[in-house]
């Protein structure tokens, strides 16, 4: 990719100060659109995130024959109806089904189709194509779906879902919402008990959302299971802020001095709220307060200040779930503390959009800080004093995570920065640059 797609983030001229609110939360986003295509009836949805990742889940679900009526709001989220096909069941469609570069709505999707009869290929971007789905079929092969071609590990793959799909027990060598998702939309029309037992916790996004559409869900800190065969019915559904994306506005705020910034109406949900933990174990100043709840999914908002002692933490292999999408921000943090900071068992980053792990090592290495990898975990020691060198250019490999995180570097350095495809940010906050600017005018 040659530099002339670079976009120039420079130094934020003040502080980070008041309140704002981030998109709706992308999990949950998905989880509304594909669990309302599959009910009976006619869901409204509030509050849904509009990025390329949730329209993936909309165009997927409208060429299986749903109907969806999502429209702009205001305030720059999605809001409407989504008419499903219930008992009738999706239709066989007319072409593969193209998740772009979302790997919830192609790894969900395997669960939505699993019942059916229809024969679907699924496919996606270059990124999407090379990451793991073995991880999903496997389990659903259990089931009675069958998957050709026999063995693939990535896309595309041709599902065939059956009618008479058999509830399992699986043991998941991982923790993965998106695989327990999966497994459990499947199990939502097998006849008996499916549970999915994980490593350790996992999103818990879908056992909350199940029971708003009349399915029963029991979970315990690591366990999951839905009894079928039972049937979704519509509801109403309002989707809470992302904690993800307000993961970037607070560790800018920590990181910029005399930041002082609320973040509203943000998902608490506590498998979520993880890198508010890791903050803490750093010595940030940072505090979250519950102001109300949205169907099951506690919601409130997120303070933060500018922080200027942090200190190197150990993050345990079972809290990295909860962190897995913000370790590469919370690495930027940690190379800012005293001391070395260690996430452990982080291996799940070299499957994301990009290889997280090599990438995050890189970029910290560009800035003069000492990153490496032991196994399957990631050390970072780092410099309090910490100021990064002129003329960096980050590439974010498509990456919208990692797009943010090298952006942080530019907004509350010294010295601008240039990141490389800088826009696939509109994966999952397309406001990014303009809600750092608004808080800092």
């Amino acid at each position: 990719m040659s530099s002339s797609s670079a976009v120039r983030i420079e130094p934020l001229s003040r502080p980070l100060a008041g309140s704002v609110r981030v998109p709706g939360d992308k999990s949950i986003s998905h989880r509304a659109v594909l669990f309302s295509a599959m009910a009976e009836g006619t869901s409204t949805l509030s509050g849904v995130l509009d990025s390329e990742d949730v329209r993936s889940s909309m165009k997927v679900v409208e060429a299986l024959g749903a109907k969806v009526a999502l429209d702009k709001q205001p305030d720059g989220s999605l809001a409407g109806e989504v008419r499903g096909w219930g008992s009738e069941g999706p239709r066989q469609p007319e072409g593969p089904l193209d998740c772009g570069n979302s790997g919830t709505t192609a790894r969900l999707l395997m669960g939505v189709l699993a019942p059916w009869g229809i024969e679907a290929e699924i496919t996606g971007d270059e990124s999407l194509t090379r990451r793991p789905m073995r991880r999903i079929t496997a389990p659903l092969m259990k089931m009675g779906v069958r998957f050709s071609p026999d063995g693939k590990e990535t896309l595309p793959v041709t599902e065939r879902g059956t009618s008479a799909l058999r509830p399992i027990t699986y043991d998941s060598p991982m923790a993965s919402a998106q695989l327990k998702t999966a497994v459990l939309l499947a199990g939502v029309y097998a006849d008996g008990t499916t549970t999915v037992n994980e490593p350790a916790p996992s999103r818990n996004h879908t056992e909350l959302m199940l029971p708003e559409f009349g399915v029963k869900t029991t979970a315990g800190e690591r366990t999951a299971s839905v009894v079928g065969p039972a049937r979704l019915e519509a509801c109403d559904v309002h989707v809470p802020g992302d904690p993800s994306s307000a993961a970037f506005l607070a560790c800018a705020a920590v990181l910029k001095p005399g930041s002082d910034v609320t973040i509203e109406n943000v998902s608490l949900n506590t498998a979520r709220i993880g890198f508010v933990r890791t903050l803490e174990r750093m010595g940030a100043d940072v505090s979250i307060a519950r102001t109300g709840v949205a169907g099951k999914e506690p919601f409130g908002t997120i303070s933060v200040r500018f922080t200027p002692r942090l200190r190197g933490c150990e993050v345990p292999a079972d809290k990295i779930a909860s962190i897995v999408d913000e370790i590469p921000v919370l690495a930027l943090v940690a190379a800012h503390a005293q001391g070395i900071t260690v996430f452990r068992e982080v291996g799940e980053l070299r499957v994301k959009e990009t290889d997280r792990l090599r990438a995050v090592i890189d970029g910290l290495e560009a800035l003069g800080v000492d990153a490496w990898e032991d196994g399957n975990d990631l050390h970072i020691e780092g410099q309090p004093d910490l100021v990064a060198p002129a003329g960096l250019v980050f590439d974010s490999g498509g990456d919208h995570r990692l797009a943010m995180t090298w952006a942080l570097v530019g907004l509350v350095g010294r010295e601008p920065v240039d990141v490389k495809d800088f826009e696939c940010v509109a994966i999952s906050y397309p406001g990014f640059l303009d809600d750092m600017e608004r808080l800092a005018s």
